[in-house]
Formats: structure tokens, C-alpha cells, sequence
């Protein structure tokens, strides 16, 4: 599904949390951990300044991000892929 945010907002596909401790323990769904951590995989196109000028996104498609835990809507498109919908601004760090 082809999808273009507006403004200053992004897309990102939260990666899959770890299904293991680094003990070796076996977590349940209910007690994973929420990801912090996805890809981008669609940007707007940027932020509407006061003086109508445009400030361009600082993410690109294809980023590895870290946000907020609580951060951005979440959606499940028609193909059942679950997303992430936020403001540039909610990204806290882009992973080199």
C-alpha cells in the first residue's frame, strides 16, 4: 500500500520486539517490551515555517530510527501490516 504523510509527519515500521531475555527466557506476547526502534518507510514534505517557507524533513525513507515509546498512532493497513504515524519531531535519534 502506497501511502504519502502530509506536513511534517512520517511512517515508520516499528521493528519486532525481542522474544527473548539475554538469559535465555522465553517472553510472552503480554510481557514484551513496546519497540522503540523502526524503519521509515514514508516522509511528508516537511515542516510549514511562519514566514511560509518549507523546512525539509531531516529522515529519509529507509532510516533506522529511535522514538518514543508512547509515541505516534498506530495503524494496520488493508494488507494487515501494522505502522506507526508521527511527527518528525517525535524521532529521537536516526541508528548509523
Amino acid at each position: 500500500m502506497k501511502m504519502q504523510p502530509l506536513s511534517d509527519h512520517v511512517v515508520i515500521k516499528p521493528l519486532e520486539a525481542e522474544s527473548k531475555t539475554k538469559g535465555g527466557i522465553v517472553l510472552p506476547d503480554t510481557a514484551k517490551e513496546k519497540p522503540q526502534e523502526g524503519e521509515v518507510m514514508a516522509v511528508g514534505r516537511g515542516k510549514g515555517l511562519e514566514n511560509g517557507t518549507v523546512r525539509a524533513p531531516e529522515v529519509k525513507v529507509g532510516d533506522k530510527v529511535l522514538y518514543g515509546k508512547y509515541s505516534g498512532n498506530e495503524i494496520t493497513t488493508k494488507d494487515g501490516q501494522e505502522l506507526l504515524i508521527m511527527r518528525e519531531e517525535d524521532i529521537l535519534a536516526i541508528l548509523k
